[in-house]
Order: structure tokens, then sequence, then C-alpha cells
């Protein structure tokens, strides 16, 4: 009883220090974590408290494990803390919760080879890509999504009544969603994100204090960008699905009239489709333009493809065409400059929306030379 009081009395000391109420400098607040990982080891082994305090304080030196740059280190002492912190959870909802954190920090630190500095999907289109992850980032990828769904449950199964429990469930949500689409899973990831944005919404309606209303608004712009993002990997059938199903908001639907459209869908396929009249499709695809960014490439001797210069790099904003539409134009105006290489030799050009990325990932790919002389469009 006495080691296990004088662990709590160090946890609390150690709370003070991390929640700024109390100051220690960095070789004093690591001395003391060590010191209170290593007292609440013993009474964690029968005592459910010191057990989810010991899983916090192993999530807490992760924490600290990551900011220095060991991510190796972080990973273990996470993982070490959710073996306690998962014993504990089913004696106390406050335990569940460390134990759901745990999990989605867990699967953050995981994935984040995964993402670029922007947290953005590396790697969007998933096996699709061109070069996609390793094996190795993949593996850990497909298990941070697994940790995160494990996250969503522990939540979902918490009393929702409690606004503490709606707002973590949406949290989580959020999560899965980022963890699947950094797997290319683009579709799965909007769905989710609809999901925890349509929860911060409740949230708000609920009158939540200032502090809490903040952080529903901030999460509802972060899960705004990620949406208009997203749609930019879905495909008219993907998009379709998601309509169909409840998952595509209304102050999206301009813009997945858009990729529709861009995808090569007619207006009427369009309407049809996601539920629109004519007029609707239209005006939308009046208002609401893309941003077209192409590249022409020519391949030389060595089978690297060289980026030629501008006017065949560039970016425009277009309405109403199609990626094809936009590519047969500069594919007709390479075939007459001075810069189309010999016969025999390849020569691609490449259309994406927004932004320049993985070739497998444009809106449209056209290859000409041996093998295609006609040209292959995606």
């Amino acid at each position: 009883m006495a080691q296990r009081e004088a662990a709590l009395r160090l946890d609390e000391q150690w709370a003070r220090i991390r929640s700024g109420e109390a100051h220690a400098g960095p070789a004093e607040s690591e001395r003391l974590l060590r010191e209170l990982i290593g007292a609440l080891r013993e009474p964690a082994r029968t005592d459910p408290e010191c057990a989810a305090r010991l899983g916090l304080r192993l999530g807490d030196l992760a924490a600290r494990r990551f900011g220095g740059g060991d991510r190796a280190g972080a990973l273990a002492a996470v993982e070490e803390g959710l073996g306690h912190a998962r014993r504990a959870a089913p004696h106390a909802p406050e335990y569940a919760r460390w134990y759901a954190r745990g999990l989605i920090n867990q699967g953050v630190w995981l994935a984040w080879p995964l993402s670029d500095g922007a947290r953005l999907p590396r790697h969007p289109l998933g096996g699709g890509a061109g070069n996609g992850p390793g094996v190795m980032e993949r593996a850990a990828g497909e298990r941070a999504r697994d940790l995160t769904r494990t996250a969503v449950e522990v939540w979902a199964g918490l009393d929702q009544e409690d606004p503490v429990n709606r707002r973590g469930l949406a949290q989580a949500k959020v999560f899965l969603a980022d963890r699947l689409a950094e797997l290319g899973s683009a579709a799965e990831a909007v769905a989710w994100a609809v999901d925890a944005e349509a929860g911060f919404r409740r949230l708000l309606l609920a009158a939540p204090s200032p502090e809490e209303a903040r952080e529903a608004e901030e999460a509802l712009d972060h899960v705004g960008r990620q949406l208009e993002l997203r749609l930019r990997f879905l495909d008219p059938d993907a998009l379709a699905g998601l309509r169909g199903g409840g998952l595509l908001p209304d102050r999206l639907l301009p813009q997945a009239v858009v990729a529709a459209r861009i995808r090569g869908l007619p207006e009427a396929g369009i309407g049809a489709r996601l539920g629109l009249d004519a007029e609707q499709v239209a005006t939308m695809l009046e208002v609401t333009p893309w941003l077209a960014v192409w590249r022409v490439e020519v391949r030389g001797p060595d089978g690297l493809w060289s980026v030629q210069p501008a006017p065949w790099q560039g970016s425009a904003q277009v309405r109403g065409r199609t990626a094809a539409e936009v590519g047969g134009g500069l594919v007709r105006g390479f075939a007459k400059s001075p810069l189309r290489p010999g016969e025999g030799v390849p020569w691609r050009v490449l259309v994406w929306w927004h932004e320049e990325g993985d070739p497998a990932g444009a809106a449209f790919r056209l290859v000409t030379g041996p093998g295609s002389p006609a040209g292959t469009p995606s």
C-alpha cells in the first residue's frame, strides 16, 4: 500500500509539471518521469489505477522520445504502455479514454513516414501508386490503421451521453480517415471524415463551452480541408456511392461535380450519378474552376524522363473541361513543336488536378512511342 501511495504522489507531482502548473528543467523532468515509471511498475501488476497511470506515463515518455527524433524508442515505449492500459481500460471510463488516446498516438507514430511535412499522404493512391511505400512502411501503416479502428471502437463503447466521449469518438474517426488516406483508401477515408464532421457539428449544436467550441471548430476546419483534397482521388463510381450513402455533404457537391467532369463523365451522367438536375450541374461547372497542372516529358536513352520547358510545363484554371480535353490539346500542340523528339523516342503528357504528383495519379496520361503509336490515355 505504501508503495502504491508513494507512486501516486509522484504521479501528482509529474502531472503538475506536465500541465505547466509546476516547473522543472529538462533533466529534472526526465529524471522524475523515469522515477515515476519505475515506481508504478510493481503496484501496476495488481492495481488498475496504477496500471492505467503507468500506461499513460509510458505514453508521455514515448511523446518525449518522438519529439527528440527517436521514433523507434517512442514506439517501444508506447507499445509497453498500451499493454498496461489495455488491462486497466475495463475498470473505469477514464482509463478506457487513456487507452484509446494511446492507440491513436501509436497509430500516428507508426504511420509517420506515410505522410509529408504538411501531414498529407505521400502515396494517396495506395497500391496503385507508381512509386508507393516500401513493404515495411506499408505494414506499419496497416497496423496504424487497425490500432486506430480499435480506438474508434473503444470510444464508441463509452457512454455517448457524455460530451467528452462524443468528442473523443469524432476525433478518433478523423484519425482513422487519415490512416486510410495514407494507404490509398480514399473513398473509405472520405466516408469516415464525413462521419466525424457530423459528430463535431452535433457537438457545436449542444452549446459547448468556449474552449470546447473552439476545438470543434478547429477540427471542422481540418476535416473540411482534408475532404476537399481527398475528392481529387475519387472516380465517378466512388462519388456516386458516397452520395447514395448520404456521405457526400451538399457543400462538397460542386467539387464532386467537377471531379466527375474531370474524369470524363458528361453532364447528364453527372446529374444521374449525383442526383442533380441539368441546371444545377451546369451552374456548378460554370462557377467552380479546377486547376489543371501539366507536364510533357521525353524519355532519354538512359530511360529517365526529362521535363520539357514552358509552355510544356505549367498550369491554368479550367472550367467545364475534362482532363482528357486539356491533355489532348497539349498532345496536339507538342506533336507540332520543334521539341518533339524523333521517331522511336517515347514522350508523354501528364495532367493532374491541383498539383503535380505520382504519374499514376494523373487525371490524364498519354504515352507515345514504340508499342503505343496512338498513345495510351489513362
